[in-house]
């Protein structure tokens, strides 16, 4: 049974703001350059709720700059709010630092590779601006969690986040770690299901705890999902 807690608003990296009560939310887990998934997954959702990208939108994937695009549409016509991953918050430190010849972690970067350092300076500043959280009456989502030293966002956090969530946030929603299916850990719910591994895109309603799922990419592209998973796993 999930609890929800007497807190109706909505945390951003900025001000507070109350958030609709007519619609629900559906958080989407990482999409990795999935834009066919992507595509799919939106269009099974009920179109009048508001869509969460739990982050790590980009890298990996096949179709990185088409799924930016399509997230970032979803973003400015108001759908969508996109959160920022540790992906995303890696690639914008890089490119702070000059060019793939500066900081090679750019050369390693396969969004940087697909869109070439133009189109990734293009992007920065969106991709610098994007909040890290996001939420709603007893629920909160963000990409990985938060640092129980200090309960600051924390956008590559594992094991220490999960083991020592005391529920002060309400139920948290998260994806950063891929799995086979939508799991919940006590009052954290996991959304990552692996779509660039050969698994799903999956998106998850904290309102009604319905789950939606759709098809990544085909097993074989991008190695064993089984292997990806366990290399994620601490």
């Amino acid at each position: 049974k999930r609890t929800v807690i007497g807190r109706d608003w909505i945390q951003r990296d900025g001000p507070m703001t109350s958030p609709s009560r007519t619609c629900h939310h559906w958080v989407i887990g990482d999409v990795h350059g999935c834009a066919d998934s992507l595509e799919r997954l939106v269009a099974r959702l009920p179109s009048g709720d508001r869509l969460v990208l739990c982050g790590d939108v980009i890298n990996r994937g096949p179709q990185i700059r088409r799924t930016m695009e399509l997230a970032w549409g979803l973003v400015e016509s108001g759908r969508a709010v996109w959160l920022k991953g540790n992906h995303e918050a890696d690639l914008v430190a890089a490119l702070n630092q000059g060019d793939w010849i500066a900081h090679r972690a750019l050369a390693g970067s396969d969004t940087y590779r697909q869109l070439g350092d133009r189109h990734c300076r293009i992007w920065q500043e969106r991709l610098a601006q994007l909040p890290c959280t996001y939420g709603g009456p007893g629920w909160l989502a963000t990409h990985a969690g938060f640092d129980p030293a200090s309960w600051q966002v924390d956008l590559s956090i594992r094991m220490a986040f999960w083991q020592a969530y005391d529920g002060r946030f309400g139920e948290v929603v998260i994806g950063h770690t891929p799995g086979p299916y939508v799991r919940r850990l006590g009052q954290i719910v996991m959304v990552d299901t692996g779509a660039c591994y050969g698994g799903e895109l999956s998106a998850y309603c904290p309102e009604t705890g319905a789950v939606r799922s759709v098809p990544g990419l085909q097993q074989g592209q991008f190695g064993s999902f089984s292997q990806q998973l366990q290399s994620c796993l601490p």
